[in-house]
Protein backbone atom coordinates (compact mmCIF):
# COMPACT_ATOMS: atom_id res chain seq x y z
CA UNK A 1 0.00 0.00 0.00
CA UNK A 2 1.10 3.18 -0.81
CA UNK A 3 -0.25 6.67 0.65
CA UNK A 4 0.82 10.10 -0.16
CA UNK A 5 1.02 11.72 3.21
CA UNK A 6 2.20 15.08 2.16
CA UNK A 7 3.02 16.65 -1.16
CA UNK A 8 5.68 14.13 -2.95
CA UNK A 9 5.77 12.62 0.33
CA UNK A 10 4.85 8.50 0.59
CA UNK A 11 3.96 6.13 3.30
CA UNK A 12 5.16 2.55 1.51
CA UNK A 13 3.71 -0.35 3.28
CA UNK A 14 6.23 -3.37 3.69
CA UNK A 15 4.76 -5.70 5.89
CA UNK A 16 2.10 -6.50 7.96
CA UNK A 17 2.69 -8.65 11.29
CA UNK A 18 1.58 -9.28 14.54
CA UNK A 19 -1.21 -6.58 14.36
CA UNK A 20 0.97 -4.04 13.44
CA UNK A 21 1.82 -2.13 10.06
CA UNK A 22 5.68 -1.39 9.29
CA UNK A 23 6.23 1.30 6.56
CA UNK A 24 9.37 3.58 4.96
CA UNK A 25 9.12 7.05 3.78
CA UNK A 26 9.86 7.58 0.21
CA UNK A 27 10.39 11.48 -0.20
CA UNK A 28 10.20 12.33 -3.83
CA UNK A 29 12.65 15.59 -4.11
CA UNK A 30 15.42 17.14 -5.58
CA UNK A 31 17.57 14.25 -4.18
CA UNK A 32 14.62 11.11 -3.94
CA UNK A 33 15.43 9.73 -0.56
CA UNK A 34 14.01 6.69 0.96
CA UNK A 35 14.10 6.77 4.96
CA UNK A 36 14.62 3.49 6.70
CA UNK A 37 14.53 0.37 4.96
CA UNK A 38 11.83 -2.36 6.53
CA UNK A 39 13.15 -6.19 7.59
CA UNK A 40 15.63 -7.37 5.78
CA UNK A 41 13.21 -10.15 4.21
CA UNK A 42 11.26 -7.03 2.79
CA UNK A 43 13.36 -5.66 0.71
CA UNK A 44 11.79 -6.97 -2.53
CA UNK A 45 8.45 -5.44 -1.01
CA UNK A 46 10.34 -1.86 -0.74
CA UNK A 47 11.71 -2.37 -4.04
CA UNK A 48 8.17 -2.99 -5.27
CA UNK A 49 6.69 0.24 -3.44
CA UNK A 50 9.40 2.50 -5.21
CA UNK A 51 8.61 1.37 -8.27
CA UNK A 52 4.76 1.82 -8.18
CA UNK A 53 5.96 5.83 -7.34
CA UNK A 54 8.09 6.04 -10.43
CA UNK A 55 11.22 7.07 -8.68
CA UNK A 56 14.62 5.44 -7.61
CA UNK A 57 16.04 6.97 -4.52
CA UNK A 58 19.82 8.41 -4.55
CA UNK A 59 20.06 8.64 -0.97
CA UNK A 60 18.77 6.30 1.93
CA UNK A 61 18.98 7.92 5.56
CA UNK A 62 18.77 5.39 8.81
CA UNK A 63 16.96 6.81 11.67
CA UNK A 64 18.34 3.92 14.07
CA UNK A 65 19.18 0.56 14.24
CA UNK A 66 15.94 -1.99 14.85
CA UNK A 67 15.47 -4.53 12.44
CA UNK A 68 12.42 -3.35 11.81
CA UNK A 69 14.13 0.11 10.35
CA UNK A 70 17.71 -1.09 9.44
CA UNK A 71 17.13 -5.05 8.34
CA UNK A 72 16.88 -4.15 5.00
CA UNK A 73 19.15 -1.26 4.50
CA UNK A 74 22.57 -2.68 3.05
CA UNK A 75 20.76 -4.59 0.38
CA UNK A 76 18.79 -1.55 -1.05
CA UNK A 77 21.72 0.54 -0.50
CA UNK A 78 23.31 -2.09 -3.37
CA UNK A 79 20.69 -2.34 -5.27
CA UNK A 80 20.36 1.42 -5.79
CA UNK A 81 23.58 2.29 -5.45
CA UNK A 82 22.66 5.54 -3.35
CA UNK A 83 24.11 7.36 -0.93
CA UNK A 84 24.03 6.22 2.22
CA UNK A 85 23.41 7.81 6.06
CA UNK A 86 23.80 6.16 8.85
CA UNK A 87 23.74 7.74 12.99
CA UNK A 88 27.03 7.47 14.37
CA UNK A 89 26.06 5.05 17.22
CA UNK A 90 24.39 2.19 15.20
CA UNK A 91 26.50 -0.39 14.40
CA UNK A 92 27.09 -1.54 11.01
CA UNK A 93 28.94 -4.80 10.32
CA UNK A 94 27.24 -6.04 6.65
CA UNK A 95 27.99 -2.73 5.09
CA UNK A 96 30.51 0.83 5.37
CA UNK A 97 27.88 3.78 5.50
CA UNK A 98 28.70 6.60 2.88
CA UNK A 99 28.16 9.49 5.93
CA UNK A 100 27.74 8.89 9.46
CA UNK A 101 25.41 11.51 11.17
CA UNK A 102 24.92 13.33 14.42
CA UNK A 103 23.45 15.79 16.23
CA UNK A 104 22.96 18.94 13.96
CA UNK A 105 23.77 16.83 10.70
CA UNK A 106 22.32 18.77 7.34
CA UNK A 107 21.23 16.12 5.27
CA UNK A 108 19.93 17.43 2.10
CA UNK A 109 16.95 19.79 3.38
CA UNK A 110 17.07 17.68 6.91
CA UNK A 111 18.48 18.77 9.97
CA UNK A 112 19.06 15.51 12.15
CA UNK A 113 17.86 15.80 15.99
CA UNK A 114 19.52 13.13 18.47
CA UNK A 115 16.42 11.75 20.16
CA UNK A 116 18.05 8.95 22.27
CA UNK A 117 15.80 6.58 24.69
CA UNK A 118 13.62 4.68 22.33
CA UNK A 119 17.03 3.25 21.74
CA UNK A 120 20.65 5.51 21.84
CA UNK A 121 21.48 6.03 18.35
CA UNK A 122 17.80 7.01 17.65
CA UNK A 123 17.37 10.65 15.52
CA UNK A 124 14.87 12.63 14.08
CA UNK A 125 14.76 14.37 10.62
CA UNK A 126 13.26 17.98 10.30
CA UNK A 127 12.48 19.67 7.52
CA UNK A 128 11.24 23.01 8.51
CA UNK A 129 11.36 24.97 5.21
CA UNK A 130 8.05 21.62 3.96
CA UNK A 131 6.80 22.12 7.54
CA UNK A 132 7.59 18.26 8.18
CA UNK A 133 9.32 16.04 10.56
CA UNK A 134 10.38 12.23 9.96
CA UNK A 135 9.64 11.21 14.44
CA UNK A 136 11.32 7.84 13.49
CA UNK A 137 10.00 5.58 16.74
CA UNK A 138 10.87 8.43 19.31
CA UNK A 139 6.98 8.78 19.16
CA UNK A 140 4.21 6.53 17.93
CA UNK A 141 0.83 7.32 16.58
CA UNK A 142 -1.78 7.67 19.53
CA UNK A 143 -4.04 5.11 17.54
CA UNK A 144 -1.90 2.22 18.48
CA UNK A 145 -3.21 2.68 21.73
CA UNK A 146 -6.62 2.54 20.99
CA UNK A 147 -6.85 6.57 20.68
CA UNK A 148 -8.22 8.62 18.08
CA UNK A 149 -5.87 9.40 15.84
CA UNK A 150 -3.93 12.30 15.16
CA UNK A 151 -2.02 12.59 18.43
CA UNK A 152 1.26 10.86 19.97
CA UNK A 153 2.05 8.30 22.92
CA UNK A 154 5.42 7.14 23.83
CA UNK A 155 6.08 3.64 22.59
CA UNK A 156 5.88 1.05 24.25
CA UNK A 157 8.33 0.25 27.61
CA UNK A 158 9.21 -2.94 26.08
CA UNK A 159 10.13 -1.84 22.88
CA UNK A 160 12.45 0.37 24.73
CA UNK A 161 15.92 1.33 26.08
CA UNK A 162 15.37 3.69 28.52
CA UNK A 163 11.61 5.26 28.82
CA UNK A 164 12.40 8.22 31.08
CA UNK A 165 14.96 9.60 28.37
CA UNK A 166 13.03 8.97 25.49
CA UNK A 167 9.80 10.83 27.56
CA UNK A 168 13.15 13.73 28.77
CA UNK A 169 14.70 14.08 24.93
CA UNK A 170 11.75 15.27 23.47
CA UNK A 171 11.98 18.05 24.84
CA UNK A 172 14.72 18.42 21.90
CA UNK A 173 12.30 18.64 19.07
CA UNK A 174 10.49 21.03 20.97
CA UNK A 175 12.62 23.75 19.34
CA UNK A 176 11.55 22.89 15.97
CA UNK A 177 8.19 23.45 14.11
CA UNK A 178 6.61 21.58 11.46
CA UNK A 179 2.71 20.70 11.02
CA UNK A 180 3.60 16.95 9.64
CA UNK A 181 4.89 14.29 12.08
CA UNK A 182 5.58 11.07 10.21
CA UNK A 183 5.64 8.44 12.18
CA UNK A 184 6.58 4.77 11.63
CA UNK A 185 3.93 3.42 14.17
CA UNK A 186 0.76 3.91 14.55
CA UNK A 187 -1.30 6.89 12.34
CA UNK A 188 1.61 10.25 11.13
CA UNK A 189 0.17 13.11 12.63
CA UNK A 190 -0.69 15.63 10.18
CA UNK A 191 -1.65 18.88 11.80
CA UNK A 192 -0.08 20.77 13.92
CA UNK A 193 2.32 18.12 14.40
CA UNK A 194 4.58 20.25 16.92
CA UNK A 195 1.95 22.05 18.63
CA UNK A 196 0.22 18.79 19.56
CA UNK A 197 4.02 17.13 19.92
CA UNK A 198 4.47 20.17 22.75
CA UNK A 199 1.48 20.00 24.27
CA UNK A 200 2.17 16.29 24.88
CA UNK A 201 5.64 17.39 26.39
CA UNK A 202 4.67 19.48 28.73
CA UNK A 203 1.49 17.59 30.03
CA UNK A 204 3.87 13.99 30.63
CA UNK A 205 6.57 16.57 32.41
CA UNK A 206 4.48 17.23 35.11
CA UNK A 207 3.65 15.40 38.63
Amino acid sequence: MITEVADDVYDLTVAERNGGRYRVFFFDWETPTLVDAGFEDTTDVVADRIEEVGTEPERLVLTHGDPDHAGGFASLAERYDAETWVPQQTRCETFRPDERYGEGAEIGPFTAVHVPGHTSDHHALVDESRSLAVLGDAVFGSDVRGIPAGHFVLPPAVFTEDLASAEENLERLAEYEFDVGLLFHGSSVTEDASGKLTSFVDFAGKP
